[in-house]
């Protein structure tokens, strides 16, 4: 994007959380220029990260509240960035939840809850930053993914979020696909065991080691490590990169 990055925007969902891949990714992208829209469910959260971005980066920084599993209120949210920030020019779909729940003690209200949240509010959020970047000619759109999608679970999260997961994988796909003619880029990032709040908890001792029996790096994985990859993606430099999904997963997918 060159000089012009300053007058493009990206959003982030799932960003308030403290210790998460969205808040890692928000803060580098602002530091890379972007100017950053956050769409969180958490108001105080979303609000505080706008706030920092804005005094520690050079760039323009906007919150707007959603669940993303509800579609009129994700399309909402993201006319109020859209009219508060530069054009969108990027996307990175970070929201989701986890579920340990055994399959055998799985209900339907889990199950839906699950699907609604890491796949269906993925869909909705694509929907509508696509009709935007669709109008400009251009855009980067990078989903999370999971290596659960591909090993079908294995890690904290269990069916429902392999299933979620798995499907995030399909619509980029499709996406890249009827997406491209318009100058549009999707790829999605399958991250491997990294340390937040979403695999459970701050991580022991114990259960750290177990983690990095598995792997071929020799330490679990941070938000900064995804992070890194999405900026990638999202940047001008993997235009010729669409429909992939990058395992970022210290070899775990190998194991």
């Amino acid at each position: 994007m060159g000089d012009d990055r300053i007058e493009r925007s990206a959003i982030v969902t799932g960003a308030a959380s403290p210790r998460g891949i969205g808040r890692a990714t928000a803060l580098l992208l602002a530091e890379q220029g972007w100017n950053i829209g956050i769409l969180d469910i958490d108001e105080r959260g979303g609000q505080a990260l706008a706030d920092e971005i804005t005094s520690g980066y050079s760039v323009k920084s906007y919150a707007a509240v959603a669940d993303v599993a509800n579609e009129g209120q994700v399309r909402s949210a993201i006319d109020e960035l859209e009219a508060a920030l530069p054009p969108l020019a990027g996307l990175a779909n970070i929201a989701g939840v986890s579920s340990p729940v055994p399959y055998l003690e799985l209900t339907g209200e889990e199950w839906h809850r699950v699907i609604n949240i890491n796949l269906n509010g993925v869909h909705y959020v694509c929907r509508r930053v696509a009709e935007s970047m669709a109008r400009h000619g251009y855009g980067r759109i990078v989903s999370v993914s999971s290596i659960s999608a591909q090993r079908g679970g294995g890690t904290y999260s269990k069916t429902p979020y392999s299933v979620a997961k798995a499907g995030v994988i399909g619509l980029t796909r499709a996406l890249a696909r009827e997406l491209g003619p318009y100058g549009i880029t999707v790829n999605a990032v399958a991250p491997g065991p990294i340390d937040t709040d979403i695999m459970g908890g701050p991580l022991t001792p114990e259960r750290r080691a177990a983690m990095v029996d598995e792997l071929l790096v020799n330490r679990v994985g941070v938000p900064g490590d995804v992070a890194t990859a999405i900026a990638f993606l999202m940047s001008e430099e993997a235009g010729y990169i669409s429909g992939h999904t990058l395992n970022v997963d210290g070899g775990l997918y190998m194991h």
